[in-house]
């Protein structure tokens, strides 16, 4: 009603209109109530000007995560650009338009036991965190279906940081995949002496070669149970993840699958995307291995 009264009433604009005390009288409503939204409108166009600029903002943020995530990344996000606002408003925002973020696919397990190898003994026992980085590793092996066949992607995580610190990739996944990320990993520096190798116990892993590889870098070999996910849940969440926000359901090839799973892994996971670590907040891998490495700095 203020609205018609708005437009009805006369002005300079407009003077066949009606007097306000008249169109209040006739539609039954108090003028001090339509004087109340006169006063009001500036601030509520101010709100929708916020709300349309926070909304651009959610939309941005959504889409180069390539709509995996959801309100409490995009809060985080947003307060890294400065914004100070609830994370109950951005879910608010979000829910009205419906943005959401994904939602992980099940995957086939490719463990396959070697029933004449001793499994290593498990040293973490699903306690996937670590004080330091370098000091507590997770691997595990998954597939990429392409026209042209199966591609196999072993990685190697850091538990103290969730950074992907070593990965291969072929056409197989004999033992020479898993050593090839394990190599990687320990390239890149940083394991400490003693550093636990947790994976499933999968023949890759049982393998004489990357048993021998684990001795040599001085590290401790872990494995969960056979068939049992939860014991080796980080690294599989890692690979929900990656099939989730990567979004492709078959490659044309294993050229572009491997373009998509490296500029995810290098240029998405590992440098920017948030994951809410305990004590700092949310912080990308890379900047929660700077944090750690900074607190472990001795005091000059």
């Amino acid at each position: 009603m203020c609205r018609f009264i708005d437009a009805e009433k006369a002005t300079a604009d407009n003077p066949e209109g009606y007097s306000v005390a008249l169109l209040c009288r006739v539609l039954e409503l108090p003028r001090s109530t339509y004087y109340a939204w006169l006063t009001a409108r500036p601030r509520a166009a101010e709100r929708r000007l916020e709300q349309d600029g926070l909304m651009a903002e959610i939309r941005e943020i959504h889409a180069a995560s390539r709509g995996a995530y959801g309100a409490p990344r995009i809060h985080a996000a947003l307060r890294r650009r400065g914004r100070r606002i609830s994370r109950r408003t951005v879910e608010k925002a979000m829910r009205q338009r419906g943005i959401q973020g994904v939602t992980r696919r099940r995957r086939r397990s490719l463990t396959r036991q070697d029933t004449e190898v001793a499994p290593a003994p498990d040293l973490i026992g699903r306690d996937f965190t670590a004080e330091r980085p370098g000091t507590g590793l997770v691997g595990d092996i998954t597939y990429l279906p392409t026209l042209e066949g199966w591609l196999y992607l072993a990685t190697v995580l850091d538990l103290a940081t969730r950074e992907v610190i070593g990965y291969a990739m072929a056409d197989h996944h004999r033992a020479t995949l898993v050593i090839d990320a394990l190599r990687m990993a320990a390239g890149r520096g940083g394991l400490e002496a003693g550093c636990i190798m947790h994976t499933d116990r999968g023949s890759e892993y049982t393998s004489k070669e990357f048993r021998t590889l684990v001795w040599e870098l001085d590290m401790r070999q872990s494995m969960g149970r056979t068939g049992s996910c939860y014991d080796n849940a980080a690294a599989e969440s890692f690979f929900g993840l990656l099939k989730a926000e990567i979004g492709t359901q078959v490659w044309d090839s294993r050229t572009t699958a491997r373009a998509d799973v490296f500029r995810f892994i290098e240029a998405e996971y590992n440098r920017t995307r948030l994951r809410r670590h305990p004590e700092y907040g949310y912080l990308t891998p890379l900047e929660t291995r700077g944090m750690l490495q900074q607190d472990l700095t001795p005091a000059a």
